[in-house]
């Protein structure tokens, strides 16, 4: 279970690559598939015909029924309500449960504490990733910056730009998504930026991410809700405006959205 439907089409593609060769079958729900491929979906994963199920929130639903849940295997744990986890979980007798997270939550700090739940830590990069460097930069240094993401984009790569606000707000000092939208649609006019925020319909965001993975968008302008898991291989820079606005935990989030390419 992940919590967002590009996400979750991610993990299908890298287990269909793992499992191919072992006649172990793969599938997919997510909101927005057709009403007769989910039926189909729903009646092959009662009967057993299905294996491994990938998907978002629909996972939840009552109508989702497994013949024998023995593995939940929760993505970003910290994006699921202790009441959403337990209904998967419910869904076997006594399942497994595997939950995964770069910032888990003070309840799940708790139960490790307490005995409930063992943990295993990586602590390590997976082999031949490069250590991502952190720079804090003031606002006397914006034209050095710029440059810096031009000639990566003049290397092919693409870049993130992250803001605290989706629109410009009076009461808050901070820069928002849709004016720096704006001044990086003039300042790099020769390549294609564009904006994702929450406010946007579920379809659109998906549509912009899975754009921005093709490497069709070289520069996406965003709020947090690039935090979660997506790999973007190519994006190997991220500006995140006004810093001190976020957490700890989501800026280690968003820290790990880049450098993740494989050298």
């Amino acid at each position: 279970m992940a919590p967002t439907a590009i996400l979750s089409r991610q993990h299908l593609k890298n287990f269909q690559n793992l499992l191919q060769n072992f006649n172990i079958k793969c599938e997919l729900l997510v909101s927005g598939i057709p009403k007769k491929q989910k039926e189909n979906i729903l009646d092959r994963l009662k009967n057993g015909d299905i294996d491994v199920l990938i998907g978002t929130h629909s996972l939840l639903e009552e109508n989702v029924i497994f013949k024998n849940l023995g593995l939940v295997v929760t993505d970003e744990q910290h994006r699921f309500g202790v009441r959403q986890r337990s209904i998967i979980n419910n869904k076997g007798k006594n399942p497994d449960i595997l939950v995964m997270t770069a910032t888990p939550i003070p309840r799940t700090l708790a139960l490790i504490l307490y005995g409930d739940l063992d943990i295993s830590i990586i602590d390590e990069l997976p082999p031949n990733r490069k250590k991502i460097d952190t720079f804090a930069v003031t606002k006397g240094m914006e034209e050095r910056v710029n440059n810096f993401i031009k000639k990566q984009l003049e290397e092919g790569r693409q870049a993130y730009i992250v803001c605290p606000l989706v629109e410009e707000s009076e009461e808050i000092d901070a820069k928002a998504v849709l004016d720096v939208y704006k001044k990086y649609k003039e300042l790099l006019s020769n390549y294609r930026v564009e904006y994702i925020h929450g406010k946007l319909k579920p379809k659109e965001k998906d549509q912009i991410m899975q754009e921005f993975k093709e490497g069709k968008i070289q520069v996406l302008i965003s709020t947090t809700v690039i935090e979660v898991g997506v790999d973007v291989p190519n994006s190997n820079i991220m500006v995140i405006e006004n810093a001190e606005r976020f957490g700890l935990a989501t800026l280690h989030q968003l820290r790990g959205r880049v450098g993740r390419r494989r050298i």
